[in-house]
């Protein structure tokens, strides 16, 4: 395990407490581990202590409107900052699956009821993806200026962004691992990092380009989903931008990981000579799970 992981974990755990040997859980842009007690701590990327914070106020007003979340540990401490980097302290969740699309869409039905809270900003659909194509070291200049050139045009396309339903607290992130299903039949929301104020259809997106751009589910699924939910997405006029700029930031995770491995190097190029209709149409086959 990296060292520098260790010592900021047991440095933040002697501050609030807690003692004994850590799991890990995943190891990523934010490391969690498991710790007795059923306590969870995520450790966070440089510079994210607000963002951190953030996310507890998340999850304590979902706990506040019985929104069922993940939720604050509660220790003496939930949040503490090491060497500039924020860890936080979480319930540990009981046995868990990820989510169908009608669990997923009856959850998000229910968030999108809220009303948003003074503190929950603006959604940010285009947060980091300049500095990632700007690392993407494994690609070639030409296929950087094309994904650079590409973000404008989605940039300002999301400025003339068609009506649809009103804007409300939503997920932002809605994908099946982040909204899971306890075996006591309760679905929650998982890693509330990009919860904020915007499109509902913004979430319901996730599930859909499931079906539309990668065939992961099948058409009974998504009908299960649109139901549960109330709304077909797909029939929406914004679908394909909402579609385009996930797709973006799916691509621009990706060749921002190969800069880091480069074992994911070939996953990063695929989805880029997708994204450039160099491997044909929709839906297209080969993209996988990145850690």
């Amino acid at each position: 395990m990296n060292p520098e992981l260790v010592r900021i974990l047991e440095t933040a755990c002697s501050v609030v407490g807690v003692s004994g040997p850590p799991t890990p859980i995943k190891l990523g842009e934010n490391a969690i581990f498991r710790l007795p007690g059923g306590v969870v701590a995520r450790i966070a990327r440089l510079g994210q202590r607000d963002a951190a914070d953030r996310e507890l106020r998340i999850a304590s007003w979902l706990r506040d409107n019985s929104v069922p979340a993940v939720e604050p540990a509660d220790t003496t401490e939930d949040l503490v900052v090491v060497e500039g980097r924020a860890v936080t302290f979480w319930k540990e969740l009981p046995p868990h699956r990820n989510g169908l699309p009608a669990e997923i869409a009856g959850a998000l039905r229910r968030l999108h009821t809220l009303p948003p809270p003074a503190f929950l900003s603006q959604v940010s659909p285009f947060v980091r993806l300049t500095e990632r194509i700007a690392a993407a070291r494994t690609l070639t200049e030409e296929d950087r200026e094309w994904l650079s050139t590409h973000l404008n045009q989605l940039r300002t396309a999301w400025n003339e962004l068609p009506p649809g339903m009103p804007w409300c607290p939503i997920h932002g992130d809605a994908w099946d691992g982040n909204v899971v299903t306890t075996e006591a039949g309760t679905t929650l929301f998982l890693d509330l990092e990009r919860a904020s104020v915007g499109p509902p259809e913004w979430d319901l997106v996730h599930t859909a380009i499931k079906l539309t751009s990668f065939g992961w589910i099948s058409q009974d699924e998504y009908d299960d989903f649109a139901e549960a939910y109330g709304f077909d997405v797909t029939t929406w006029a914004g679908f394909e931008l909402l579609r385009d700029i996930r797709e973006m930031r799916m691509t621009c995770m990706a060749v921002q990981t190969a800069a880091e491995n480069p074992a994911y190097a070939p996953q990063a190029q695929h989805r880029v000579d997708c994204l450039r209709d160099r491997l044909g149409f929709r839906p297209w086959s080969g993209w996988e799970p990145i850690p």
